[in-house]
């Protein structure tokens, strides 16, 4: 059994360990939500959150989690029985699709094998046979956080650009803002999604989007019932410092030092770290004799390494003997790779003593559950990492 001593390891992908400091701030009084520190509070924010998103263009901050995001997206910008089209790059992916035909939303869903990112030569085939653009917004997942696997978001921007077609652009960046490399502006994304419990270093409550003048031009013709998740009335109180409800006041308190953390660290550095860490879990991986999930080496997360197991073993088990035996969390797989894989987070408040014991942890953990590895895994890992 796991002792009570030393930190419990949370190496899901999310929600991802908080910052001592960001817990201080989260811990500070409550102000009044409607007086002039809080005013000054959120017209700072409003500014320091931009350049994470890549963007000058506003972000809209919502009291949600990312599916909450994922809502205002849509309801935002379309109408009852609008075409979106949809990838099947894995289960967060599908639960987007399963929204937007919730919400009355008419969804071509590509299917996929949950081991690729979307195919930019898919979206152009798609988007081209569109001749009379009854398709209104592309819904791309850019990290999915249940296999792995990043979507190289320019790529499919091309694609679109390619065709003359007039879709929206809508991208899920909920496990890699402020962890992999993104560029709203750059990449010509029309909403960005995000969420607070991830590579923003807080827990969950934020959700985000980041917004062009393209989706707000979309958004007063848009038909979706809205009310909570409504842009307009947000935008509109933000201008003077504050938002049309009670917002998640000691939140922002977190999102402001999280930002400056982020900002101190500068986010080239804090992407090629995220770079470095995972690239030394495959090392371990591969070295185990396993297989990482991700089949394609342009589209490796640099959040999360998903580990798939031979077919006689089960990824669940092993997980709960590395709970018992170490107190470490790891991911579970989701849909229909429940039982397959294992998934092993190393995004956020993350450094290289605590990837080496984390997968110390897991390299234990599989000899325990009778999974056969070489243990030259973490050698493997640790000689990666001893490179900048």
């Amino acid at each position: 059994m796991a002792t009570a001593s030393g930190r419990h390891f949370l190496q899901i992908p999310g929600p991802t360990n908080v910052p001592d400091n960001v817990l201080r701030a989260i811990s500070a009084p409550t102000i009044d939500h409607r007086g002039p520190e809080f005013r000054e509070l959120v017209v700072g924010l409003l500014d320091e959150v931009k350049p994470v998103f890549g963007t000058t263009r506003p972000v809209v901050i919502l009291p949600s989690s990312g599916t909450g995001a994922w809502e205002a997206a849509l309801v935002n910008t379309l109408s009852p029985g609008d075409r979106v089209l949809c990838f099947e790059t894995g289960h967060f992916a599908t639960l987007w699709q399963d929204m937007a035909r919730g919400l009355g939303l008419t969804v071509d869903f590509v299917p996929g094998d949950w081991r690729h990112g979307v195919d930019p030569d898919a979206v152009a085939e798609r988007l081209a046979a569109d001749t009379a653009h009854e398709i209104k917004a592309v819904c791309v997942v850019h990290n999915e956080t249940s296999t792995g696997v990043t979507s190289r978001i320019a790529d499919v921007r091309r694609a679109i650009d390619s065709t003359g077609h007039p879709a929206l652009y809508l991208v899920d960046t909920i496990s890699s803002l402020g962890s992999i490399d993104y560029r709203h502006d750059e990449w010509g994304v029309d909403v960005t999604v995000a969420g607070s419990q991830k590579g923003l270093m807080l827990p969950p409550g934020l959700g985000f989007n980041a917004v062009s003048d393209k989706a707000l031009r979309a958004s007063r013709d848009a038909g979706l019932t809205r009310s909570y998740f409504d842009w307009a009335p947000i935008l509109d109180a933000n201008e003077r410092g504050f938002f049309p409800y009670t917002p998640a006041t000691n939140l922002l308190y977190g999102l402001r030092e999280a930002l400056r953390m982020l900002d101190a660290e500068g986010l080239p550095n804090v992407f090629a770290r995220h770079t470095r860490h995972a690239e030394a879990t495959r090392a371990a991986v591969r070295a185990w004799g396993l297989d990482v999930l991700c089949l394609d080496e342009r589209e490796h997360s640099g959040a999360l390494t998903a580990v798939l197991l031979p077919e006689e073993h089960d990824a669940d088990q092993v997980r709960r003997i590395i709970l018992d035996r170490f107190d470490m969390s790891l991911g579970a797989g989701l849909g229909k790779l429940t039982g397959r894989i294992f998934r092993i987070g190393h995004l956020g408040h993350f450094n290289d003593l605590t990837l080496a014991g984390t997968l110390a942890g897991v390299q234990m953990g599989l000899s325990l559950a009778g999974v056969k590895v070489d243990p030259a895994g973490v050698a493997a890992a640790l000689q990666r990492l001893e490179r900048p």
